[in-house]
């Protein structure tokens, strides 16, 4: 398809970004109503038939039957009923004391319930929100600012450690970008097949691993200079063994959808169902708190299939201006080294992920800029592992990183300023910065846990043909070849 105005789609994304900040308005009904805007002037011009945008309706029905996303309500239940439960406040408690000797216990502890429950909650947002609550009052002397930095980098572990929500809707995402990378003329398939969500957590654990590692060791080195930590209170048996339970069961359904065993899918009903039980057996809500969790669930779940909605709705036009095309012609028609245009692509995707939310990046960008960038290093499992490190680098840069405009908004205590919260994010940010570093420059790093290489028959590129039924008819199975023309 030619399209006549290949850059109108720039247009829609500088009229989408104005919007957003001028209006304040939810960005799931700007992107609907840009992409309408859009629309109607492509059809009055002549650029798009209408018939096309037909495809809007066949798009939306398939997504929303779509078994992956059957996810999203579940770890958004999760997350919503772990702020109103003590569990992760006796997680904490147990942490705590058993660091404690370390000298930074309480730091330690913090860390550890972040990378325990984040792959679990869903957002970092609700991440924040739990962290915040958890930690803040129990840092005694730990000055504001690196309590800030600390709350912010734990709230952003579910980024990198597989299986949380924003790993599962990036390897969908991927799994279609590397679709159609597969078609562009400069990228060469070879033997490497068409990655899926479990290609994305393997690629994405050493990486992820290495980064918790070193960040453990930074908080350790932070909270070991405040000696007056708050001391947590003594936990009784019943506490130790609730600790003990969620801290096995968890390992265990990570480990299993990190095997591949159990589905993500599975793993969040799992999770929620555990949790519900406990819940009961415990009493620990009433009948009016257990109807707020329901709504509060229902609201955040809605919220997000209606961002998904008008990402899969602004994608749609964005593609039939051929601006997807005209990107891809650009950045692969560079006069650059390949990878001085890869690391430009990912600087303006850190950019744009320092004012919007990990969804929105995941359903708006990454479709655009992950193919050709795939086409560029050749590697869409280390182009996969690259976004979600420069995602989590951007979230925690000051004053407009996600995390870091979370963190603080939920603080009990007096924000320190920004500079000051910038020095104490500073370690951890040099420690991220090193690892996507790596990662960038050694492909062999998102490698060492690779699944079993599928058949050389699974392997073979799909036509174009093909490409544009998949974005077209979403109905189809992700997991299942394109139907044949």
């Amino acid at each position: 398809m030619n399209a006549p105005f290949p850059t109108a789609g720039l247009w829609m994304l500088a009229t989408l970004g104005l919007l957003i900040v001028g209006t304040g308005l939810p960005v799931w009904a700007l992107l609907i109503g840009s992409a309408s805007l859009f629309a109607a002037a492509g059809v009055a011009s002549g650029a798009m038939d209408l018939g096309v945008l037909s495809a809007i309706s066949g798009r939306t029905l398939g997504l929303l039957e779509h078994d992956l996303l059957q996810a999203l309500p579940l770890y958004v239940f999760i997350g919503v009923l772990l702020q109103r439960l003590t569990v992760a406040d006796t997680l904490f408690s147990g942490f705590a004391r058993l660091l404690g000797r370390t000298g930074a216990g309480t730091s330690l502890a913090a860390m550890g319930v972040g990378a325990l429950i984040a792959p679990m909650n869903g957002s970092v947002a609700s991440s924040s929100a739990l962290l915040a609550r958890l930690v803040t009052p129990r840092l005694g002397r730990l000055d504001n600012a690196a309590a800030t930095a600390l709350v912010s980098v734990s709230a952003t572990i579910g980024v990198v450690v597989p299986p949380s929500l924003v790993l599962i809707l990036l390897g969908d995402a991927m799994l279609r970008a590397h679709t159609e990378a597969s078609n562009l003329s400069s990228y060469v398939l070879g033997s490497q097949r068409i990655i899926n969500t479990q290609d994305v957590f393997h690629a994405a654990m050493l990486p992820a691993a290495t980064v918790l590692v070193l960040w453990l060791i930074v908080a350790w080195w932070q909270g070991r200079r405040f000696t007056a930590q708050m001391q947590s209170k003594p936990l009784s048996g019943m506490q130790w063994a609730q600790s003990a339970t969620l801290v096995v069961a968890t390992l265990l359904l990570l480990t299993g959808v990190f095997l591949g065993k159990v589905y993500a899918v599975e793993a969040a009903a799992t999770g929620g169902v555990v949790l519900v039980i406990a819940t009961l057996a415990s009493r620990a809500l009433n009948h009016t708190q257990w109807r707020s969790v329901l709504t509060d669930t229902l609201s955040l779940s809605g919220a997000l299939l209606a961002l998904l909605v008008g990402a899969t709705t602004f994608s749609l036009v964005f593609r039939l201006w051929g601006t997807d095309h005209w990107i891809a012609d650009v950045v692969l028609g560079s006069s650059l080294p390949h990878l001085l245009t890869a690391a430009l692509v990912l600087l303006l995707v850190a950019l744009c992920a320092w004012v919007l939310d990990a969804f929105e990046m995941i359903f708006v960008i990454i479709p655009i800029v992950a193919p050709p960038l795939i086409a560029l290093l050749g590697d869409a499992q280390q182009t996969a592992v690259l976004l979600l490190l420069v995602l989590q680098l951007s979230f925690l840069i000051p004053p407009m990183g996600y995390a870091v405009m979370m963190a603080r908004a939920r603080s009990t205590q007096i924000n320190a300023s920004i500079w000051l919260t910038l020095r104490a994010l500073l370690p951890y940010l040099a420690v991220q910065s090193v690892v996507t570093v790596l990662v960038f420059i050694g492909p062999w790093t998102v490698h060492q846990l690779d699944a079993a290489v599928a058949p050389a028959s699974q392997n073979a590129p799909v036509s174009n043909t093909e490409v544009e039924q998949l974005m077209r008819d979403m109905a189809d199975q992700p997991t299942e070849p394109p139907p044949k023309p």
